[in-house]
C-alpha cells in the first residue's frame, strides 16, 4: 500500500492535509491548536508511511508503536473524538490526493478505525503502555503484525 499510495511524499501530504482537517473541526481542533512537537507532521507521516510497508523511519528516530501510545496514553479522550478524526483522515486522503481505488480508500479507513481503537484503548487516565511494541503493519487485506 505504501508504494501504491505514492511512498514517503504521499503520507507526508497525508499528514498534512489531515491536521489541517482537525485543526478547521470544531472539536478536534482542541487537542490539535496546542502546540506539540515541532516535526508532528512529519513524524505523523513518517509513522504511517511505516505502518502502511514502508521503511522504519519512525520507529528508528521515534520508538515505534509504543512511543505513539504513550503520546496519547492518560488524556481521556472520548469516542466521538476517534470518530472525527477518522473521517478527517478519509477526507484527507482526498485533499492529499491519494489514489481513488476504492480497495486502497477501504484499507485506509479499516487502518485508521482500527488504530483510533488502540489509541482511545489507552486514553482513560491511569493506562499503562508496554514498552517496546513495533509498529503495526496494514496492507491490502488488513492487519499483517499486531503490536
Amino acid at each position: 500500500m505504501f508504494e501504491f499510495a505514492g511512498g514517503e511524499s504521499a503520507f507526508l501530504k497525508l499528514a498534512a492535509a489531515h491536521h489541517e482537517r482537525c485543526l478547521q473541526d470544531p472539536v478536534l481542533n482542541h487537542p490539535f491548536s496546542h502546540p506539540g512537537h515541532p516535526q508532528h507532521v512529519e513524524r505523523l507521516g513518517s509513522y504511517w508511511a511505516e505502518v502502511f510497508g514502508g521503511p522504519p523511519h519512525y520507529s528508528q528516530s521515534c520508538g515505534g508503536h509504543s512511543s505513539m501510545l504513550h503520546i496519547h496514553a492518560g488524556t481521556n479522550a472520548e469516542d466521538e473524538l476517534g470518530a472525527r478524526f477518522v473521517e478527517c483522515f478519509v477526507g484527507a486522503a482526498d485533499d492529499a490526493a491519494l489514489p481513488d481505488d476504492p480497495e486502497f480508500r477501504q484499507g485506509l479507513r479499516s487502518y485508521m478505525e482500527w488504530a483510533v481503537k488502540d489509541v482511545l484503548a489507552c486514553s482513560p487516565q491511569g493506562s499503562t503502555v508496554p514498552d517496546h511494541v513495533e509498529v503495526p503493519r496494514w496492507s491490502w487485506g488488513g492487519l499483517e503484525a499486531n503490536p
